[in-house]
């Protein structure tokens, strides 16, 4: 299996399948919205800026004439959004087989949610807790459903200060703050999949990360926007453990794929490791249970 160079062409046809991208109005979201939109699921471009949004789902329809497209509002730094998307797709679908958890942001100056969260926290797991909490019920209902979380080689960075998540009572360090959104994002991977482990009609839960790929993500740090060129490789691979994750059934739950290359920053998808503290299961339990205390949303 390491041996193979898996790419978007093993990905099998996807016809009658309903799958959620958040963030799909642009970089990796957009792109993998285009791969399940050729293999003919439909996607649900779950988008902050539904103009946006629109001309993504325009793009992507003058390449797949016959792509079912369907653009929703949702904002992750808003509780009341995520709840009102949620209540949408319940009432309008009655099957949801992926939910792709790609919606983020990156390294940028200090600010807060409309809930009071610390930005990067907020955006990157809090938002896609509550959203994945509020859509289990369909999840559950769909034979062979999947959850993607999406992390990064960032998590080696995070180190979560439980007692001060939102940043109030130390001086932000965007990067700091940035690697621990992304390891709260294998927490909650790990714990997830701890909950769901030995219900029969439990959705896997596998993460992924894109390694080091040149998108919008960037837009806040001028190091990263100056090395990136040299070191990242293009939105089309960077999507591709994503996908693999999403589709690959030999991927079990609690997996995490990213590329094979030097330092996981590019190269074709594999099954990779993430860091010792990413495994710490009290961690991950204590991140759990603020969560639901934070969001109001409990599984």
């Amino acid at each position: 299996m390491g041996k193979v160079k898996w790419d978007s062409g093993l990905i099998p046809d996807q016809e009658g399948k309903v799958l959620i991208i958040t963030g799909a109005s642009s970089g990796l979201g957009k792109e993998a919205a285009r791969v399940f939109a050729e293999k003919k699921a439909t996607v649900i471009l779950a988008v902050r800026n539904t103009a946006k949004g629109e001309e993504a789902a325009a793009t992507i329809s003058t390449e797949f004439p016959d792509a079912k497209l369907i653009v929703r509002k949702l904002d992750l730094t808003s509780l009341v959004s995520v709840k009102a998307f949620a209540e949408g797709i319940i009432r309008d679908f009655d099957r949801l087989d992926i939910l792709i958890n790609n919606a983020g942001i990156m390294m940028c100056p200090y600010s807060k949610t409309d809930d009071g969260f610390e930005i990067q926290m907020g955006t990157n797991h809090l938002g896609h807790f509550a959203l994945t909490g509020l859509l289990m019920p369909l999840l559950k209902k769909t034979k062979g459903s999947r959850i993607i979380p999406t992390s990064s080689i960032a998590h080696n960075m995070g180190n979560i200060n439980f007692s001060d998540i939102n940043w109030e009572k130390r001086r932000y360090n965007t990067n700091r703050a940035y690697g621990d959104s992304k390891l709260a994002n294998l927490y909650f991977t790990y714990e997830l999949d701890r909950k769901l482990d030995g219900q029969e009609d439990a959705p896997k839960v596998i993460a992924a990360h894109p390694g080091v790929t040149q998108t919008e993500l960037m837009r806040h740090s001028k190091l990263f926007r100056l090395v990136s060129p040299l070191i990242s490789q293009k939105v089309e691979d960077g999507t591709l453990p994503t996908l693999r994750a999403a589709t690959d059934p030999e991927a079990k739950s609690g997996d995490y794929y990213g590329p094979g290359g030097f330092k996981e920053m590019r190269g074709h998808p594999v099954r990779v490791d993430s860091n010792k503290r990413s495994k710490e299961e009290a961690a991950a339990r204590r991140l759990w249970e603020l969560s639901e205390e934070l969001t109001g949303v409990r599984y």
